[in-house]
């Protein structure tokens, strides 16, 4: 990971985790694999018979399966009421923070998919993280995590820091800090959101006070290596925490890897459900990101990436359709050979 501590460990220290592919889907993929007779080829499975079926997808880890519905909106919706946390997306103050469309002037934000907004991206992932701490089951840890256990800075840690919880403004300031001197993308606060859900539900943790600034900052230094080209190195965030050591740095993401089960891929489909599902948790709680009229310049914008995704798709359309062809033409040809022999 760029640093002169290595990622591994010795084979003592790692935890017994669960294996994520069941014998009995491994055992189906192999007899699938194996030859009938001597005249017939292999048959390989194709990738969608070995996705996992919808009724199973919909209880599965929401950080590894697109259907799953994501933890942090539905502890969001546990509240009887939403929280108003609508100071953290305002541009600028004013009586009016919602602006409307009209027949002269159409407003759209500038936040999508492939490009969030940074700003507006960082409050949303913030504030799922608030609303994972706030409506927590229990406060299962480990000691790596423990900010009592290893500090991130020489300040004494209160005897009460693991019962009160942050509020959203501190999280806030917390990543905004570490982005900001990292020079971080949006995207990977995103990442670094299914990063976190995905360490909670394979290591049946929970984030509470005691630990989440650890497990932020863990999940932080993942995604930044995995999704950004010019990767941040330990001895960065060392910088920006000038209270922690590299070796400290090294073993937190050690730790975190292996409780991964070193799964860092995010699907683009994962993404994009993130995405939205984050989307709709600043709508719940009345939160508006940024909105600026539609003018020339933006709408030629907009139709140029309309007509590249359009072009996209077409070419993806058509390599379906030559992929289809092709299936037939084998199965007629596997037909015609068992009718002639």
């Amino acid at each position: 990971m760029g640093n002169t501590v290595s990622c591994c460990v010795s084979p003592e220290s790692s935890p017994k985790l669960p294996s994520r592919q069941p014998v009995e889907r491994l055992e189906e993929f192999q007899t699938s694999t194996e030859v009938s007779d001597d005249n017939t080829v292999p048959y390989l499975q194709h990738i969608s018979d070995r996705e996992v079926p919808d009724e199973l997808a919909l209880e599965s880890n929401p950080s590894d399966h697109a259907r799953a519905s994501t933890i942090f909106l539905s502890k969001s919706q546990t509240d009887g009421e939403q929280s108003n946390l609508s100071w953290c997306l305002k541009v600028s103050p004013g009586p009016l923070s919602k602006k409307y469309s009209s027949c002269s002037t159409i407003f759209i934000d500038d936040s999508t998919v492939s490009q969030p907004n940074l700003k507006s991206t960082i409050k949303c992932v913030t504030l799922a993280i608030y609303y994972h701490i706030k409506n927590r089951d229990s406060d299962r840890s480990l000691d790596i995590f423990d900010e009592k256990l290893h500090p991130l800075s020489r300040e004494p840690v209160p005897d009460d820091y693991s019962h009160v919880d942050p509020e959203h403004k501190l999280i806030y300031r917390f990543v905004r800090t570490l982005f900001s001197a990292a020079q971080l993308t949006a995207e990977c606060a995103i990442v670094t959101l299914v990063y976190l859900e995905r360490l909670l539900t394979y290591a049946e943790l929970d984030i509470c006070p005691a630990n989440w600034k650890r497990i932020v900052l863990g999940a932080i230094l993942l995604a930044s290596k995995v999704w950004d080209d010019q990767a941040v190195w330990n001895v960065d965030y060392c910088q920006i925490l000038k209270d922690i050591t590299v070796e400290d740095m090294n073993e937190m993401e050690r730790h975190f890897l292996e409780l991964l089960q070193f799964n860092i891929n995010v699907p683009a489909s994962v993404y994009a459900k993130y995405y939205f599902d984050l989307r709709q948790l600043a709508d719940d709680n009345n939160l508006s990101f940024p909105l600026e009229p539609l003018n020339n310049q933006r709408a030629q914008k907009l139709e140029a990436i309309s007509r590249l995704c359009e072009d996209k798709y077409k070419d993806l359309s058509r390599a379906a359709m030559r992929r289809s062809f092709s299936a037939d033409n084998l199965i007629g040809i596997r037909r015609s050979n068992a009718v002639l022999s």
